[in-house]
C-alpha cells in the first residue's frame, strides 16, 4: 500500500523478488537502477554501481537483521529510495537508515516526509538511535566539523537537512584512491619489505573465499574484532556476533553477487592466531575499480606494521587477480591516522569524505 508523503510523492513499501531476472522483479530492477544513478549524480563516479543481481541479496533480511526497502515516487516515476535495518546483536538500539533521492527532486519536503516513517519502523522495532552514512558532493563553501574535531563535510543541503532534523555528524569518512601503476606497484614491495622487517614473527596468509576451513574461526573472530577495535567515535557500535555460519553465510552472499575477494591475513606464528587482515573485492568487470573493505589489526597485535604487511601483500597479489583494474578505493576514518598513514605512503590520496551522522530518539 502506498504511503501519500507530499501532494506529489508517495512511498511504496518494495516487495523483494525471488530472482533479479525474475517475471515480477520490473519495479526492484527500476529502484536498482535509480539507486546507481543517485549516487553517480552525487559523487561524480561510478564504482558504486550495482548490478540488479549483486544489490539483490544486500537488500534481503537475513538473520542477523531485518531490512525494509521503499520506493519513492512522483507520479509514476521513481526518484528515490528509502532503506532501513534493524541489526539483531543483543541489546542494539539502533537502526541505520538511508535515503538516497535524485538531486532534482531535493528542496520539495519529500525527505522530511519520509524521516517521520523511518522513525516510526525504527521506534517499532524498539530502537532508539538512528544512523546514517552519507557521501555529499564537493564544494568550497563553508564546512560542517565532526563532533570528534578530525574532519570536515560541505555544510551543504543535505548537512543542512540532517541538521534540521536532529541528526549530529558524529565521524568523517576519507574516501581514497589508488591509480594502479608500475610506481605504486614497486612502492608496495619497498613498503612490503620494511614491513616484513618489523613482523618476523607473523606469516602472510592469502586466500580467494571462500575461507579455508582451517582459518574458519579465526577470520570470524577478527570480524566479530571489526565492531569493537575500529574506531567509531560517538556513533553506537553494536558488538557482532561472528562466527563459523554468518562467515560461510556472508561469503555466500558475496559469490551470489558474483563479486571476487581476496583475504589477505597476518598469522602470528608461535600461537597460530589470526593477528590482522585486509580484504579486495570487484564485481565481474574485472576492469572496473577494486574496493579495499575490511581492514584490521587486532590491538594486542599492533606495533609491528601489520597493517602495513597485510595491505602491500594484498596490493601485490591483487595484480594475478586484476590486472586491469585501474584503481583501488578505499574508506577509513578521519581520526584513524595509523591506518591513514599506511594509505599515504602507498599513494593513496582523498577523493571525496562521507558524514556519520546519529539522531537519538526521543
Amino acid at each position: 500500500m502506498s504511503i501519500g508523503l507530499t501532494a506529489e510523492a508517495t512511498l511504496h513499501p518494495l516487495v523483494l523478488p525471488a530472482r533479479a531476472d525474475a517475471a515480477d522483479a520490473d519495479e526492484f530492477r527500476e529502484l536498482a537502477r535509480i539507486r546507481n544513478l543517485v549516487y553517480r549524480e552525487i559523487t561524480g563516479r561510478e564504482e558504486q554501481d550495482l548490478t540488479h543481481e549483486a544489490l539483490l541479496p544486500l537488500l534481503r533480511s537475513r538473520e542477523e537483521r531485518t531490512t525494509r526497502v521503499w520506493a519513492v515516487r512522483v507520479g509514476d516515476e521513481t526518484v528515490g529510495r528509502a532503506v532501513v535495518d534493524i541489526p539483531h546483536e543483543e541489546g542494539s538500539r539502533v537502526a541505520i537508515a538511508t535515503v538516497e533521492l535524485r538531486p532534482r527532486v531535493w528542496g520539495r519536503g519529500i525527505g522530511s516526509a519520509i524521516l517521520p516513517h523511518i522513525e516510526a519502523f525504527a521506534r517499532d522495532h524498539g530502537r532508539t538511535v538512528i544512523q546514517n552514512w552519507t557521501e555529499q558532493q564537493q564544494g568550497d563553501g563553508d564546512r560542517l566539523t565532526a563532533r570528534t574535531g578530525i574532519g570536515s563535510v560541505p555544510d551543504d543541503h543535505v548537512a543542512r537537512f540532517l541538521t534540521r532534523h536532529g541528526f549530529v555528524l558524529e565521524q568523517v569518512y576519507r574516501i581514497s584512491s589508488l591509480p594502479r601503476t608500475a610506481e605504486s606497484h614497486e612502492r608496495a614491495q619497498q613498503l612490503l619489505a620494511k614491513a616484513q622487517e618489523a613482523s618476523t614473527g607473523y606469516r602472510v596468509l592469502q586466500w580467494e573465499i571462500p575461507t579455508p576451513a582451517e582459518h574458519v574461526d579465526g577470520f570470524a573472530w577478527l570480524k566479530s574484532r571489526m565492531s569493537t577495535d575500529a574506531p567509531s567515535a560517538g556513533l553506537d557500535a553494536d558488538e557482532e556476533a561472528w562466527d563459523a555460519d554468518r562467515l560461510i553465510r556472508s561469503e555466500q552472499r558475496i559469490v551470489e553477487m558474483s563479486q571476487r575477494l581476496l583475504v589477505t591475513a597476518a598469522q602470528h606464528v608461535d600461537t597460530g592466531e589470526l593477528a590482522g587482515f585486509t580484504e579486495l573485492g570487484i564485481g565481474p568487470d574485472l576492469s572496473a575499480t577494486t574496493h579495499q573493505h575490511d581492514t584490521l589489526v587486532l590491538r594486542e597485535h599492533r606495533g609491528h606494521r601489520i597493517g602495513q604487511l597485510v595491505k602491500c601483500a594484498a596490493l601485490l597479489r591483487w595484480s594475478d587477480v586484476a590486472p586491469e583494474s585501474p584503481s583501488i578505493i578505499t574508506y577509513n576514518a578521519e581520526e584513524n591516522r595509523p591506518m591513514l598513514a599506511i594509505n599515504e605512503a602507498l599513494g593513496f590520496t582523498a577523493i571525496a569524505y562521507e558524514g556519520a551522522w546519529r539522531k537519538d530518539l526521543t
